[in-house]
């Protein structure tokens, strides 16, 4: 017996029922229009299961798997590559009510928390115990803890922290037929053989269901020092970078760049204010955090002024307050107005060596001019480790390849990557080939094949769908 709104068996939604409570299962209305503003990502899943522990979980995978029903696990649906999106006859996995801190340890400076927890509320709910996760995304307000592990989430401090990859000490997984792979290490170091967590991060929800976590925190920054610089090459934007992050002995958190296109279009009237005038080709936001504030704000504006006399930019302003801070960082965070601006929108995530940044730059510029010569065009992103985001408005709907291939050919002669923090999902599913080769490509479909081998889990993602 098939549901009227459904192609999944009624006697399966009845079972999953029986394992999460009617609460815990969505049909119909209630899963496709659950996102009706979100548009990267389709929503056309017949049946939503919400689960509240990691048993309810292995329960629902070891159903799913043997009735070989797709399954695509989602969290907060801030992704940008079509990862979760779904099809008709696709279950979704949501982690949402999966959404409890476990614990902390101070002593330790560990948490355990569910995969559903959001990143700001964990962050807020560290601030008792004068410690912080330095993971720092724009989507920080809807963002869960197993998604940002799930895509190895990257975000404005990895220059001085690492991606989530670093953040993780254990984790506990269900895979594809319900097993839990429970290995919840809470140290630093322990070599002990394979380190099993690092297959599922970055998998995209491939490879398993990430269900809890160990994450490392840190103690929480007492000093906060930001700057706005602006220069007229990329070439003294690099060697401030050097300049800064050696002089600043350990403290630069941030080093985020936009170009004079992304900076013109946020700073335009009715915008946000331009600390800095909007005639240079390059700015860059530069944040240290510390644990002395008179100290800490003495050393960087030394390193500042020696920067200046040693002609590495051409203007700077540094925040006084907290109001000043958060009036520059809103410049590079907010999307709002480039998304309204460049019709129809592209947005890009890429690597590369700091090194080749400005010959990729012009030469993605170029290629997007060749064909559309009005189209729009803005860089920004978190220089500081080598990734660029790239904001494009030219062509239509139909174009997309040809818009894609503009800024993914330039990264084959440079060793450049087509995903810097995104991952691949749908999205970048036929550039892969640029960044990962054929060995690569077949050891990583064979280890699918091994956790996964009835392909249930996120089917179609990163690379062809297969299906026994």
């Amino acid at each position: 017996m098939q549901l009227s709104h459904s192609t999944t068996p009624a006697s399966l939604v009845e079972d999953l029922r029986s394992i999460v409570g009617d609460g815990g299962v969505l049909v119909g209305d209630d899963v496709t229009g659950r996102y009706p503003g979100y548009f990267m990502s389709k929503v056309e899943a017949d049946v939503l299961v919400r689960p509240e522990t990691t048993e309810q979980v292995s329960r629902v995978m070891a159903l799913c798997n043997t009735a070989g029903q797709p399954v695509v696990i989602q969290g907060g649906m801030s992704g940008w590559v079509r990862a979760t999106q779904t099809k008709p006859g696709e279950l979704i996995l949501s982690l949402e009510r999966m959404n409890r801190i476990e614990s902390v340890d101070p002593a330790n400076r560990t948490a355990i928390v569910q995969a559903g927890v959001i990143l700001e509320t964990f962050q807020d709910h560290l601030e008792s115990h004068g410690l912080s996760f330095p993971l720092d995304l724009g989507g920080r307000g809807s963002c869960q803890l197993g998604g940002n592990a799930a895509t190895n989430a990257g975000g404005m401090r990895v220059i001085r922290y690492g991606m989530m990859r670093e953040q993780v000490l254990g984790m506990e997984v269900v895979l594809a037929d319900g097993r839990i792979v429970s290995s919840m290490n809470q140290m630093i170091k322990n070599n002990t053989g394979y380190d099993l967590k690092q297959l599922f991060i970055g998998s995209e929800g491939t490879l398993g269901v990430i269900t809890r976590l160990v994450l490392r925190l840190r103690e929480r920054p007492i000093s906060s020092n930001t700057a706005l610089i602006c220069a007229d090459s990329f070439d003294r934007i690099a060697k401030l970078l050097r300049h800064v992050d050696g002089a600043l002995g350990g403290l630069l958190s941030a080093f985020e760049l936009v170009d004079n296109s992304f900076y013109r279009v946020n700073t335009g009237e009715g915008r946000h204010a331009p600390p800095l005038g909007s005639d240079k080709p390059f700015y860059a936001m530069i944040e240290a955090l510390g644990s002395d504030h008179e100290r800490d704000r003495d050393l960087f504006e030394a390193v500042l002024a020696d920067a200046g006399e040693k002609g590495l930019f051409d203007d700077a302003i540094v925040a006084r307050s907290e109001r000043d801070r958060d009036a520059i960082w809103s410049i590079r965070e907010d999307l709002e107005h480039i998304v309204h601006d460049f019709q129809p929108f592209y947005a890009f995530d890429v690597s590369l060596p700091v090194g080749e940044m400005e010959g990729y730059m012009a030469e993605v510029r170029r290629r997007l001019k060749a064909i559309w010569p009005d189209g729009g065009i803005a860089f920004l992103g978190h220089v500081g480790d080598g990734n660029l985001h790239i904001a494009i408005g030219a062509g239509g709907a139909e174009d997309r390849e040809r818009v894609e291939s503009c800024v993914y050919e330039p990264l084959r002669g440079i060793g450049g990557s087509v995903s810097a923090e995104h991952g691949i999902g749908l999205e970048k599913k036929p550039w892969l080939p640029i960044t990962r080769n054929p060995m690569e490509r077949g050891l990583m479909q064979d280890i699918k094949k091994l956790l996964d081998p009835k392909g249930i889990l996120n089917p179609g993602k990163i690379f062809a769908e297969e299906r026994p």
